[in-house]
């Protein structure tokens, strides 16, 4: 990778929406190889988003395309993070910005994820393929302690959706609100939630409204990355699909549309597909430059 092809300044571009305004903004440094860890921390940490990424060259044995394949890494303004849907979306669409749609492959520390980008009517889209997603349960005391922390009553959660952790490329605890009142209403024990978070290596907590068979409205603590909330989460919605694929709430076959961010006033749309020949998850969005 060199400097003229892609850029080595820090960008800012935001995912899951085709406005500035929308979606989840993320740092990207598409030349990252002069940075330490230190260095990339610090600009995370400087910009203050929720997620930042960083790219380098490939591991030789990545595979795809010459000069569309990368090592990516991810920092909040606190630390590393195995892997984030939306800054891999962000960074896509820069790339698609200057190299042109297609396929990409990046080397995360989660394994490795495909990317496709598309263009349609002058809006890149990129749609990113998960790593095999797994299910576990949670166990009653860590189920009562997010609970409380969040101080959201049992009684307000839906029935239908059985608390789980779900995984694909980070762990994210899934809570379903039973009503959209419950979900709107987020006020959280900010030290108590992250807490518990680092206890159970949870990247942020996936609570969830289902507003008709495929459309759901979430949203994303996430005090371990340093801000109260993600406004629009990519890995949470891969670990979503994942959950609710095998606990049979949607069919194995299945496009769902996520909305993210209408409490914070950054609208965005995250796409889920599932399919039934394969165990991964595909999570596509648009994405902009800000600025």
């Amino acid at each position: 990778m060199t400097t003229n092809a892609v850029g080595s300044e820090v960008l800012r571009y935001t995912a899951f929406s085709s406005t500035p305004d929308g979606g989840n903004p993320a740092g990207l440094v598409l030349d990252a190889s002069g940075l330490d860890d230190a260095g990339m921390l610090g600009i995370a940490a400087g910009l203050g988003y929720s997620e930042s990424a960083f790219l380098t060259a490939p591991p030789e044995d990545l595979g795809g395309e010459e000069g569309r394949a990368y090592s990516i890494r991810y920092f909040s303004p606190k630390a590393e993070v195995p892997f984030c849907g939306h800054a891999t979306v962000a960074a896509a669409v820069a790339l698609a910005e200057r190299i042109g749609p297609g396929e990409l492959v990046f080397a995360t520390r989660a394994g490795t994820v495909p990317v496709t980008v598309a263009e349609e009517g002058g809006v890149f889209r990129a749609t990113l393929t998960s790593v095999e997603p797994h299910v576990e349960k949670v166990t009653d005391p860590d189920l009562g302690e997010a609970l409380a922390a969040l101080d959201w009553p049992a009684a307000d959660l839906d029935p239908a959706f059985p608390p789980r952790i779900a995984f694909a490329g980070a762990r994210h605890l899934v809570l379903a609100a039973a009503t959209r009142a419950r979900l709107a209403e987020l006020a959280y024990d900010y030290a108590r939630l992250e807490a518990l978070m680092h206890r159970l290596d949870l990247t942020t907590v996936q609570l969830v409204w289902r507003e008709s068979a495929t459309v759901f409205h979430v949203r994303d603590p996430f005090p371990v990355g340093g801000v109260v909330e993600d406004p629009a989460t990519g890995a949470a919605a891969a670990a979503f699909g994942a959950y609710a694929r095998e606990l049979g709430l949607v069919p194995a076959d299945a496009v769902l549309t996520l909305h993210q961010g209408e409490d914070l006033g950054r609208p965005g749309e995250l796409t889920v597909t599932l399919r039934a020949d394969d165990p991964r998850v595909r999570v596509g969005g648009s994405g902009t430059r800000i600025g």
